[in-house]
């Protein structure tokens, strides 16, 4: 038998891929949408996808068991608490799904959801114990646990669920050998929770030994420690765990209703209509010109993270893209968190606005020597001192920020621009480039008309040695 873990970086998502080499029969583990790899790999090594299951129902992404379903027939295995509009086979404590020499037996672990479960993988050629692998979903990461605050679950509160989940990690999770290998659904950078590691992989004895979740500890203070200071939620979350529990369109029926090409003309015809034009290009090249009203969220970053927190899944978007056919796989990572609402992209991206320079906008960019010098008053052919826009978290603000900058968190600035000055300089900037680039062009899209992004965000502060300033302990950012 063999694990393979497939990592999706821009969601933090790991899946898996189990194998069984004498019946030829395979199983995949919280599948992400696009499933294609996992055909593939199943039609190299010779085995048939027969089973597919969720730990839960996820709210960072939309998992991909309608798509196997319907591809290959797979059946969904869900955990016992699950309520789907979906055909499928609960499973509870103790229940098995067994193939050659795999054996799937099923632990039930809400904290994260109602419904959560994690799976005790054993290869039978070995022996039947200890298992070789848990794969946890949620309930447990590399070097934490799985929020119990997400709200996505209709009817219980976070309290019930932190009770839920202190009872699954000391009851359940704890209990497994040291030696039995740990699988999560999330790595780092995942907003499931707020300490994840790198690491994709580890054991039990290491996580007894270094996650603060698991050591030892009532419940109180288990519920207070992993209740506090977790990141904010984009607001998609509750969109998808909601859309995973529904039958729905499978992603290749939803790209083929999405992937159409429109002239400007009705591009411009759909914004006046209230579309959401997005541009995925990188920043360097939005910055150089853009459709005037275009939203910039790269693809190079965490695209579908920031087009959740951002866009609405209720209006059209409309991608405008470069010339060499990423709107297929803008529109595919729309898809892979619910956003089917796509309606259409611009047919040549870019060229088309050749000879229409009364639709194009600019982005400045200016380096943070330059801010420096504007800042201490040094450039009086620029005109009054900008307002520096810190849009990291307070968390990152608190570590250290430029002197007099004003901290709003990209994921609250739109709520936030009516407190902003509209005829004033702007300067953004967060830790790199990325959040800023999505924040100037945020700005501009409301009115702002002198936006500037600082290049090389707060690292190319620190690096050319300019000044900081930190928040004290205690006070607000």
């Amino acid at each position: 038998m063999k694990i393979q873990q497939y990592y999706l970086a821009c969601l933090s998502h790991a899946s898996y891929l189990i194998t069984d080499e004498q019946t030829k029969t395979a199983a995949v583990v919280d599948p992400q949408r696009d499933i294609d790899q996992y055909l593939a790999d199943a039609e190299a090594g010779g085995y048939t996808i027969k089973h597919v299951f969720l730990t839960h129902f996820h709210a960072d992404f939309i998992a991909g068991h309608i798509e196997l379903r319907d591809k290959v027939g797979a059946t969904i295995h869900l955990g016992r608490r699950a309520e789907a509009e979906f055909p499928h086979e609960k499973m509870a404590d103790g229940d098995q799904v067994e193939f050659g020499d795999v054996r799937l037996t099923i632990l039930e672990t809400p904290g994260h959801t109602p419904e959560g479960i994690s799976i005790l993988v054993y290869d039978l050629a070995a022996g039947d114990v200890p298992p070789l692998a848990v794969l946890t979903g949620d309930t447990l990461f590399i070097g934490d646990v799985g929020r119990p605050d997400l709200l996505a679950s209709v009817g219980v509160t976070a309290d019930e669920l932190a009770d839920m989940l202190y009872e699954s990690i000391t009851e359940k999770i704890l209990p497994l050998p040291n030696e039995t290998l740990v699988y999560p659904a999330h790595g780092a950078g995942s907003m499931c929770g707020k300490n994840l590691s790198n690491e994709t992989v580890s054991t039990m004895g290491e996580q007894k030994k270094f996650n603060y979740a698991l050591q030892p500890m009532g419940r109180e203070e288990f519920k207070r420690l992993v209740t506090a200071d977790q990141p904010e939620a984009p607001d998609y979350f509750v969109h998808d765990a909601i859309l995973n529990r529904q039958e729905r369109k499978s992603l290749e029926h939803s790209m083929r209703e999405n992937l159409k090409p429109l002239s400007l003309e009705e591009v411009l015809a759909l914004a006046k209509q209230g579309s959401q034009l997005l541009d995925v290009r990188d920043a360097i090249d939005f910055q150089g010109g853009h459709l005037r009203g275009t939203l910039n969220i790269a693809l190079s970053g965490k695209y579908a993270t920031w087009c959740g927190s951002l866009l609405a899944h209720d209006k059209p978007i409309i991608v405008v893209a470069d010339d060499e056919g990423n709107e297929e796989e803008a529109v595919m990572r729309l898809g892979r968190i619910g956003f089917d609402n796509v309606g259409g992209y611009l047919a040549g991206g870019m060229n088309a606005l050749n000879h229409h320079e009364e639709l194009l906008e600019r982005t400045d960019r200016i380096t943070g020597r330059a801010l420096a010098d504007w800042l201490a008053g040094e450039r009086p052919e620029s005109g009054p001192a900008p307002l520096v826009l810190d849009v990291r978290s307070v968390a990152e603000y608190r570590g250290g920020h430029i002197a007099g900058s004003r901290n709003i968190a990209l994921p609250e600035l739109a709520s936030a621009l009516a407190s902003l000055p509209q005829d004033s300089p702007v300067v953004v900037h967060c830790e790199g480039g990325y959040r800023s680039a999505i924040a100037a062009s945020l700005l501009q899209q409301h009115g702002h008309a002198e936006v500037y992004d600082l290049i090389g965000g707060f690292k190319a502060w620190l690096a050319s040695k300019l000044p900081t300033a930190e928040v004290p302990a205690g006070q607000e950012a």
